[in-house]
């Protein structure tokens, strides 16, 4: 096909099927990650809430698994998201934007369909709703901005409702929402402000009130425990600049960036800042955070409206067939890749993680002997719900862990397993002397799978009061240590473990 003399339109429409197509084949080739077993996890026990993040992915996938368990089924919503996004931003442009050739809308499409990101990823993460919600609600809110309609509003801060309870970063377009109110300053529009962020407000009191039956968890995780590491670093601004230069691509961000005030002045003050004030704002935290690629995709779309909007049409075609080869490139090095053995990352400190990852079942027929005598579980929440999801059992998080996915304090009660046999599978080399403090006797067993080692911790006798004692109560004062102010109805783990002393600083 000679790209370069083919309507856009037909040309979006070839690579909307062929891009579908590549990202289905991935979505069934690729295990499961252990964050989408750890998301999957809260499908199963559907609640108003979760550990970490609002509650939307949760509920996603509690109506899937309804319907099946397979990796391209639970990973469908994701999977179709860049050819639905770019569908709506092929039908909205012409529709903001009445003045604009038809070609313009279809280029759009296309930079969204073929955005770097989009091409590949097909893991289900908290962001897969948080998208939906937020490019949705931003298309609302730019045509609400030019009509000043009511019913535009509404929409807006619907589906910024809906982005709410997927994730806290969409206080970012909520943010970005009064930027923009401010500087049109008109009573109309701070009117529809107002019922956009009234909208929200049920969403909000749901997860104020699960929280203060559940320790606070989104706020203790958010806010104050995966912040450790927090601190003011020359490193971590580069690498939100390359990252951001990654999803946008090179030259859209040298356009943003040199040729910005001709690229974002466009006539749509409303679509200037929906595409600045996100990645400002994560511009300022990157100085002391770094900043995870999956948090700028909300707002992608919106940095490359712009390009189809005010670029002429030559510059647009070339920067359209850019996006083209670009997506090309990476088909071409993921498949090269899939076909490579799993043994040539032996070499890389990944490889343990990738055999865990890839050849899980083998791991998990090393167990089989060891099913019906003891209760399965590992050192860290991701092997946790890894090898739970490939065994069809639960798997609980022994020891202390990390700050991250701490949802297994919520699921697992220790107290009934007080004397039972647990079996401890790890990737790690142990401290066996560790564990006999918290068993009446303790077997390690080492093997290899794919010449990665691993290791089996046989703990027998659980010492339940012990474990209360010193994991559980250094778990108490380093994860759920919440402040005075916060009002608690009720708190799993206090309640549970240390009834009468409530979980405060």
């Amino acid at each position: 096909m000679n790209l370069a003399g083919t309507q856009p339109r037909r040309l979006f429409f070839t690579l909307l099927w062929i891009t579908l197509a590549f990202r289905f084949w991935l979505a069934a080739a690729m295990p499961i990650t252990g964050d989408e077993a750890y998301f999957i996890d809260w499908g199963r026990v559907p609640d108003w809430g979760f550990y970490d993040h609002p509650p939307m992915i949760g509920w996603w996938l509690a109506a899937l698994l309804k319907v099946g368990g397979a990796e391209w089924w639970l990973r469908l919503p994701v999977t179709i998201q860049p050819a639905l996004l770019a569908l709506a931003v092929g039908w909205a442009v012409p529709r903001l934007w009445t003045e604009l050739e038809e070609d313009r809308a279809w280029w759009a499409a296309l930079l969204v369909l073929l955005a770097p990101v989009n091409v590949w990823n097909v893991f289900v993460t908290t962001d897969t709703p948080l998208i939906y919600f937020s490019v949705l609600s931003g298309l609302a809110w730019i045509k609400a901005a030019d009509s000043d309609e009511p019913r535009w509003y509404l929409a807006a801060g619907v589906l910024l409702a809906g982005a709410v309870l997927s994730k806290y970063f969409a206080a970012l377009l909520g943010f970005a929402f009064l930027v923009e109110v401010a500087l049109r300053r008109t009573r109309r529009a701070w009117t529809g402000l107002a019922i956009a962020y009234a909208c929200c407000v049920p969403a909000l009191l749901l997860m104020g009130w699960w929280n203060a039956g559940h320790c606070w968890p989104n706020y203790m995780f958010n806010f104050v425990n995966r912040h450790e590491d927090a601190g003011l670093s020359w490193q971590t601004p580069l690498l939100y600049g390359a990252t951001l230069a990654y999803v946008l691509t090179p030259p859209v961000l040298w356009l943003l960036v040199v040729r910005g005030g001709g690229v974002l002045t466009s006539g749509c003050r409303a679509l200037a800042t929906l595409s600045l004030v996100p990645f400002v704002l994560f511009g300022l935290l990157s100085l002391v955070k770094m900043i995870g690629l999956h948090w700028l995709l909300s707002f992608v779309p919106f940095a490359l409206m712009p390009m189809a909007r005010r670029l002429p049409l030559p510059g647009l075609r070339r920067l359209g067939l850019f996006f083209v080869a670009f997506a090309a490139l990476h088909v071409a090095a993921i498949v090269t890749v899939s076909r490579l053995p799993l043994e040539t990352w032996k070499p890389t400190r990944l490889y343990d993680g990738l055999v865990l990852t890839f050849d899980t079942q083998a791991l998990l027929d090393r167990l089989e002997p060891y099913a019906g005598d003891y209760v399965f579980a590992s050192d860290g929440y991701s092997n946790a719900v890894t090898f739970g999801y490939n065994a069809r059992r639960r798997f609980i998080v022994f020891g202390e862990a990390s700050s991250h996915a701490r949802h297994d304090d919520i699921l697992t009660d220790f107290r009934p397993l007080a004397g039972k046999n647990i079996l401890v599978l790890r990737k790690t080399a142990p401290d066996a002397a560790w564990y006999r403090r918290y068993f009446r006797e303790v077997e390690v067993k080492e093997f290899a799978q794919r010449d990665a080692h691993f290791w089996i911790v046989l703990g027998r006798g659980f010492d339940y009061a012990r474990y209360r004692d010193e994991v559980l109560a250094t778990i108490r004062d380093k994860y759920y240590a919440l402040p005075h102010w916060l009002p608690q109805t009720g708190c799993y783990f206090c309640d549970r473990y240390f009834p009468g002393t409530p979980c405060r600083k």
